[in-house]
């Protein structure tokens, strides 16, 4: 199956040259079913360390500098690769439909190489270069198909990404000069490093990817880029590309550096619950459609943090199927909320009230979406939820006790804001920026449909992605 590793990164790669919808959604098909047919033949090939691929790539790739092309899948990124390429062909498929042009197509095709070589990475050069790679052509869909603030918000992307990517240089600079050598498998078996400079690393790694994820208080671009993305742009930045900087922290800066992660991991819990409540806070203060989904996903991420800094089989288990959740559920989000605002030309909430009346069935599509991110027992959102607050009281004393309650009070606070957004937007009389918008049309419904069955899949049988996951947590626990 080596070859279908080669093959994932290939097909989108080749596809993007052609600049077509077409040709953009028959790779990103052929991509998904590749991701798929990665889970068959699944062996640990007797590896005993953290990291137990089940296939695997590595040839040489920089011999002067002992760097290799390395890559390989396991319970922890599997989940990942699929779900960032079913997002990037249901967005393909949507650009079908709409008015979106061949050279968006084409740049979404190379964000999902990026972000799939990012999840498929072993060597720790590749990684960055992989993480590297999304950066210019999200730009780009920001910037060329936005709103009218799409190139300050698509500057201030790129901003704070150049600020985390100098950081994640360093970091992996400081790693590879130490330990003499890139290799992730190597270096999370090894532990090679002493315990300053795996302090030193950690701190530099976990900035770097605090601010790709957006974690609190380096967030602070995402709601102006997503409010400005056009909607593909969105889906794709929810859905996956915050999963980079999460994966990241827990594959490469916990991974790699255990002993620096036990020493910052309280301060990683303070922040994840921070980011909890003052994400709830300030959606029950927003006004605008996409800016609330947006900063719910400061909290969402807060809960996969909180999850990661527990240091446990149990946290860890809580990051990943938290990670998948709010890819399928906040891409549903975002495609409902860009079909709202395509159509009625505003966001406000004020002028969206009483869809209902005039779109009963996208207004009970988006009532599905948003209890689903409101953690509904029952739904995909309410696991990751529900495990980083039980992580965090099995993590005992006071701090962490303290931290579950808390962040428990916080996931109350993203029911009041979900309802909210449903009250002001669904109820009422119509307003007349929703009068005769209509219904979704087939193109939408196709795109959002794989994402209706996700949301109540992983809900009622959570072993749909913990399942692969479960052996490669509980080894990867330091």
């Amino acid at each position: 199956m080596t070859w279908v590793l080669v093959a994932v990164l290939a097909v989108p790669a080749v596809g993007a040259v052609f600049r077509s919808r077409a040709v953009a959604a028959g790779a990103a098909a052929i991509a998904f079913l590749l991701s798929v047919a990665l889970a068959t033949g699944r062996s640990d090939g007797g590896l005993t360390g953290p990291i137990r691929p089940w296939h695997q790539l590595d040839v040489s790739w920089v011999p002067g500098l002992n760097l290799r092309f390395h890559l390989g899948v396991d319970g922890i990124s599997y989940p990942l690769v699929v779900l960032t390429t079913l997002l990037t062909l249901l967005c393909c498929v949507y650009l079908l439909w709409t008015d979106g042009d061949g050279t968006l197509a084409a740049l979404l095709l190379v964000i999902e190489v990026g972000i799939v070589g990012v999840f498929l990475a072993l060597d720790l050069v590749l990684f960055f270069v992989f993480f590297e790679i999304v950066l210019l052509p999200m730009y780009a869909v920001i910037a060329g198909w936005g709103g009218a603030g799409r190139r300050p918000a698509a500057r201030k992307f790129v901003l704070y990404t150049l600020f985390g990517s100098v950081l994640l240089l360093v970091g992996v600079f400081v790693v590879v000069s130490r330990a003499g050598t890139a290799d992730l498998v190597v270096l999370s078996a090894q532990h090679m490093l002493p315990a300053d400079t795996q302090l030193a690393a950690f701190i530099l790694l976990s900035i770097a990817f605090a601010v790709k994820s957006p974690l609190w208080p380096l967030h602070t671009w995402l709601p102006d880029a997503h409010t400005e993305a056009p909607t593909v742009g969105s889906v794709i930045l929810a859905g996956v590309l915050l999963k980079m900087g999460t994966y990241g922290l827990l594959r490469v800066a916990v991974g790699v550096l255990p002993d620096g992660a036990r020493r910052v991991a309280p301060v990683l819990g303070v922040l994840a619950v921070t980011a909890i409540l003052v994400g709830g806070l300030v959606c029950l203060a927003q006004t605008e459609l996409k800016r609330l989904i947006a900063y719910s996903s400061v909290g969402h991420m807060g809960f996969v943090l909180l999850g990661i800094a527990t240091l446990t089989a149990t946290g860890f288990e809580a990051a990943l199927i938290g990670n998948v959740a709010h890819g399928i559920i906040t891409g549903l989000l975002f495609f409902l909320a860009g079909a709202i605002k395509d159509r009625t030309h505003t966001g406000d909430l004020s002028e969206l009230g009483g869809l209902r009346e005039t779109a009963p069935y996208l207004s009970g599509i988006l009532g599905y979406a948003a209890i689903a991110s409101l953690g509904l027992p029952g739904l995909a959102g309410f696991w990751g939820e529900a495990f980083a607050v039980i992580a965090a009281l099995r993590r005992g004393g006071p701090l962490w006790t303290v931290l579950a309650v808390l962040a428990a009070l916080g996931g109350a606070l993203a029911a009041a804001y979900f309802l909210r957004l449903l009250y002001r937007v669904t109820h009422g009389a119509a307003r007349p920026a929703v009068v005769g918008i209509g219904e979704p049309v087939p193109g939408e419904l196709v795109a959002w449909a794989p994402l209706v069955v996700l949301a109540l899949a992983v809900g009622l049988v959570p072993a749909l992605v913990l399942g692969v996951a479960q052996t490669a947590v509980q080894v990867m626990a330091p």
